[in-house]
């Protein structure tokens, strides 16, 4: 059986800067071997959503702005990182860069944690498209939007990492 510490690390970031999901769901018992991405996943995401409201909105704020000064400063995780090349979020031009960071500061603004989506698939102008939709939403609606893509991005994270269930 994996350890409680082998467990964490190499699971714990996989809901961003968020380890305390993998330490509940190990401790719990939830955890069964062989792993498997949708083992680990349905573990992890049953603690996220037993999580309160509180400290799922501090999951929301781990993830980085889209195209913000985190990747400029080459500060992103190595997830992240890989995540917003894949889409070419790294290889903007002036304007779309300005796009992005004017909808990062208005989306943070009005829901309070960084617009989330998981890029895996999509192009910047995709990305752009869901960002300028998604802004009119209510709080609630964004939550919840919110929650299930950082949920989805577990996901795929899991699946690079372990094999299929």
């Amino acid at each position: 059986m994996i350890s409680r510490d082998d467990f964490v690390s190499r699971f714990g970031g996989v809901f961003e800067h968020s380890p305390f999901i993998a330490e509940r769901a190990f401790d719990a018992g939830a955890i069964a071997e062989p792993l498997t991405s949708g083992g680990v996943h349905a573990a992890l995401v049953r603690f996220f959503r037993a999580a309160g409201e509180e400290e799922r909105l501090g999951v929301l704020r781990a993830h980085p702005d889209l195209a913000g000064r985190l990747a400029i400063a080459g500060e992103l995780t190595e997830d992240s990182r890989k995540e917003q090349a894949g889409a070419g979020l790294d290889r903007l031009s002036p304007g779309e860069h300005a796009r992005f960071t004017e909808l990062n500061a208005a989306y943070v603004t009005k829901f309070g944690f960084p617009f989330i989506i998981a890029v895996k698939g999509l192009g910047k102008e995709d990305i752009l498209a869901a960002f300028e939709t998604r802004i009119d939403n209510d709080r609630d609606a964004e939550f919840a939007t919110a929650t299930a893509q950082v949920e989805k991005i577990a996901l795929l994270r899991l699946q690079s990492m372990l094999p299929e269930s």
